[in-house]
């Protein structure tokens, strides 16, 4: 390593040192070959099958038993990907990936991703980088905008977003700021008594349960709700347990109603459960965690009538909004009551900027210390579609899964399982659940597209889901045609065999 000549003073040499770290230069030209690499990928996606293949352990089976005593050459590491590791992979930005929900990406977010982990920001506090935080709470507020959420969700009012990892975590806060509330905050201090409650569909995610648990109310005290014929909780039956707890003495504290199960996308009725929740003082959260990207467009609004009545809400770009895992934008009505629940402030965290109370810092926002520098994706995914070309895409989703719903309907050996009010639709062959069961298994083996399934009133039903970046009308016409093709070959063998 040579020092820099100082004025005034001789050159002095002296031996280079090996550092063992990856030079700027060499940074520079892996990364090119990376970035390559990617690009590539994308272009070529197709041409895997869309769920891995691999069998349990084979992964971990092609892989050295111990750690290198010395490092390799990063071009030997690529290798290995595309040889140990890609064939491991379920190719989730596949245009013919209709599981689950999405969990979408897109080349500005890779690159804001990119750029979070090169600066390498922990963003705790605002002090540890200012611009980590306040462009977090301005992007925040432009979504309020975008999608048209109730003014109070702002952070020039009452409230505020933040992003957390997952929708799960908004949950969790969620309900555990219920959880205080209800007790004057009492339960941070004492624990919980067993009197809490809470409530939620019968339909809804599986994280509110762990909330549950997690928050100390136990799974004994999560009333999960009866939903009518569309899937969706019935706001009578919501009101009538909670009386019922109170009379028993518990204590409600918190409900949760969705916006697009994960089931079937049903739509729980936001005005009416918020009108119980507000005449009784219970904390109502709402999770739009797949279908609130649906109200970048006017003409799907609809599905947050009734938000005014929230205390919080969350929706995942990470999932229709093409920002790549994880990010999930969580809204306070009332963010003090946040904050009071999760603050802890020791020694170490002390800075002038907190104490003067004039920033944010959204480590009393979430359950870990630390964060990531999230807000930088989000932001290069809206600035590079602009609000227009988000709407383009995802109108063009909310048609083809119409479109392939119409199908359904036409096709005399299927039938919808269920409503299909955006771009999920719900599935199923007329000859039963075994005949649903090896139709799908036949699709995933196949490789040209991956598909989920739930139950619906107890049968086997098939989701398609249209969501991700590249999709477009004839990967959904091919599906289409992939289905009917198995289907018939199901139907043939049955005939063979009677």
């Amino acid at each position: 390593m040579k020092l820099p000549l100082i004025p005034g003073n001789p050159r002095i040499n002296v031996p280079e040192e090996k550092t063992f770290h990856m030079s700027p230069d060499d940074f520079r030209r892996h990364g090119h070959v990376l970035v390559d690499w990617i690009a590539d990928y994308y272009a070529h996606i197709e041409s895997f099958p869309v769920l891995s293949r691999a069998e349990p352990g084979r992964i971990r089976a092609s892989l050295p038993p111990h750690a290198p005593a010395t490092g390799e050459p990063f071009n030997t590491m690529l290798h290995d990907v595309e040889k140990l590791i890609l064939p491991g992979i379920t190719h989730w930005q596949s245009p013919n990936f209709y599981a689950f929900f999405p969990c979408n990406s897109s080349g500005p977010a890779i690159l804001g991703d990119l750029l979070s982990s090169g600066l390498g920001v922990q963003g705790m506090l605002w002090a540890t980088s200012p611009a980590c935080t306040e462009l977090e709470t301005h992007v925040l507020d432009w979504l309020v905008h975008m999608l048209a959420l109730p003014e109070k969700f702002l952070s020039s009012n009452t409230g505020g977003g933040v992003i957390q990892d997952t929708a799960s975590s908004a949950s969790l806060c969620a309900l555990v700021a219920g959880r205080e509330r209800a007790t004057n905050f009492a339960s941070n201090q004492k624990g919980c008594d067993g009197r809490l409650v809470a409530y939620t569909s019968a339909q809804a995610h599986s994280s509110i349960e762990k909330a549950a648990k997690i928050a100390g109310l136990g799974r004994d005290n999560l009333r999960l709700i009866e939903v009518d014929k569309n899937f969706a909780m019935r706001p009578d039956i919501l009101a009538r347990q909670i009386e019922e707890d109170r009379r028993a003495g518990l204590l409600p504290c918190f409900v949760c109603a969705t916006v697009g199960t994960t089931s079937s996308n049903a739509l729980d009725p936001v005005p009416e459960i918020g009108r119980i929740c507000r005449e009784r003082g219970i904390w109502f959260h709402v999770d739009a965690a797949m279908s609130g990207t649906a109200a970048l467009c006017p003409e799907f609004r609809h599905i947050h009538d009734g938000l005014d009545y929230a205390d919080s809400y969350c929706f995942n770009p990470h999932k229709w909004m093409f920002t790549n895992f994880d990010c999930d934008c969580f809204y306070l009505a009332d963010r003090k009551a946040l904050i009071q629940t999760l603050s802890v402030l020791p020694e170490y965290l002390r800075n002038q900027a907190t104490e003067s109370g004039a920033v944010i810092d959204y480590r009393d926002w979430q359950i870990p210390l630390g964060r990531r520098f999230r807000a930088l994706k989000l932001w290069f995914v809206i600035r590079h579609y602009g609000v227009e070309g988000l709407q383009h895409h995802i109108r063009r989703h909310v048609e083809l899964a119409q479109k392939f719903a119409g199908w359904i309907i036409k096709d005399d050996r299927f039938e919808l399982a269920s409503p299909a009010p955006l771009n999920l639709v719900c599935f199923r062959h007329k000859g039963g659940d075994a005949v649903n069961q090896s139709l799908m298994n036949r699709l995933n083996a196949g490789g040209d597209l991956y598909l989920t399934h739930t139950k619906l009133n107890d049968k086997f039903t098939i989701r398609l889901c249209v969501g991700q970046t590249n999709t477009t009308e004839r990967h959904v016409e091919r599906a289409w045609q992939r289905i009917q093709e198995e289907a018939a070959r199901l139907d043939n063998s049955a005939r063979n065999t009677a």
